[in-house]
């Protein structure tokens, strides 16, 4: 099998020397189109390849998920349905969905205007989330506690006309009801008609006002029953937007009222969320997800070896690295699979406020969960980035 690559700009996956590389031994062809339009695709992949050369089209970005399924469907092959993936794609989509089925979601409302932003923010109650529809990694996601900060948080979203990647962003914002509790995230996958659990995943958030990942920890430490009711919620949220195929993570919040919905991503977990799958049970959610995409059947087998963990590393404050220390000292400590530290002396950094502004990653396995979360915050505990 080879792989093509369909881009608009091939530099932005490869920065530097590393990433060139890595880049290189994944990829065979590049196939430059514009991947915000699905008749663009479709017409670039006719031109390179006849029809019945491909088996398959695929994308891990939740900014692409309409587009692949679109051109799956004209092109005849395996992928999840085109509404389903809109669906997913746009938060607004999915919570019109998910609360006319009847699945918890926050109270929320979308604003189109300052007003509407501030009549919102007294009809939920403070404080606050303020967000985009059509984002991901916590992009420009942001718990607002004043007026003020509703009426910013919602300019700063409004006067954006395009997300990360250069598609036009859904007019407006989404005020929504803050729920408090801790969040999960329920990883599964659906073919013809049979959604098979893979597991859930604890999660750490860092501290307010914003969303962002602080660690993972997979399998949950949670009671079975508790787990029942937050795979309950995500898998009614999956059925009210007609997920049919393929990998989703779909974001749960237990609140004291019960589990909430967050967001449905149907793709594969992003952060360290694959490596703890494979590393505790053996299943490699890429190259399954990628066989069910090429029409061959996925092996779902789970062969559990214990759990596994992540922290993330992130910047102290904002301002210049001065120094980078400890990476070298996690070679001592038992457990540690992965380090991966991506910031050097120079480079400028801020307090994460999204995904995109973390600096690396630490993982740690353990015979339980309890033995892999220490060793994974012992591991972050001995970077430390010096920041001026």
């Amino acid at each position: 099998m080879q792989v093509a690559f369909v881009t608009r700009d091939v530099s932005r996956y490869t920065p530097n020397a590393q990433a060139r590389e890595a880049f290189a031994a994944c990829v065979d062809e590049v196939i430059e189109a514009d991947v915000h339009d699905s008749a663009a695709v479709v017409t670039a992949v006719d031109q390179a390849y006849g029809r019945g050369e491909l088996c398959g089209v695929y994308t891990t970005l939740d900014h692409y998920l309409p587009v692949v399924a679109e051109v799956a469907r004209v092109l005849g092959l395996p992928g999840l349905d085109p509404d389903a993936a809109g669906a997913c794609r746009n938060k607004l989509r999915t919570r019109q969905v998910a609360e006319a089925a009847g699945v918890g979601v926050p109270t929320w409302a979308w604003v189109r205007s300052e007003r509407e932003a501030v009549a919102a923010a007294g009809r939920v109650g403070l404080p606050c989330v303020v967000k985009p529809m059509t984002e991901g990694g916590s992009v420009d996601v942001k718990l607002c506690r004043t007026e003020g900060e509703v009426i910013a948080q919602y300019h700063r979203i409004a006067s954006v006309p395009t997300d990360y990647f250069g598609a036009p962003r859904v007019p407006g914002a989404l005020v929504e009801e803050y729920l408090v509790g801790f969040e999960v995230s329920v990883e599964s996958f659906t073919l013809r008609g049979e959604r098979t659990l893979i597991g859930v995943t604890d999660k750490r958030l860092g501290g307010h006002p914003y969303f962002v990942e602080a660690g993972e920890l997979f399998p949950s430490l949670l009671p079975h029953s508790v787990q029942k009711e937050l795979v309950g919620t995500a898998f009614a949220a999956l059925d009210a937007v007609g997920h049919d195929f393929g990998c989703a993570h779909v974001e749960v919040r237990m609140t004291a009222a019960g589990p909430r919905l967050i967001e449905i991503n149907a793709r594969m977990p992003g952060g360290q969320i694959t490596r703890l799958i494979r590393e505790s049970t053996g299943l490699n959610l890429q190259r399954e997800q990628v066989r069910m995409h090429t029409g061959e059947e996925p092996d779902l087998t789970l062969r559990p070896v214990g759990a596994a963990a992540a922290r993330f590393v992130a910047a102290p404050q904002d301002g210049t690295v001065r120094a980078v220390h400890g990476a070298d000292l996690l070679g001592r400590l038992a457990g540690v699979v992965e380090v991966d530290v991506h910031v050097a002396p120079g480079d400028e950094v801020r307090v994460p406020r999204n995904s995109v502004d973390l600096l690396g990653s630490v993982v740690a396995c353990g015979q339980n969960g309890g033995e892999a979360l220490l060793r994974a915050d012992a591991a972050i505990g001995q970077i430390g980035i010096e920041v001026a």
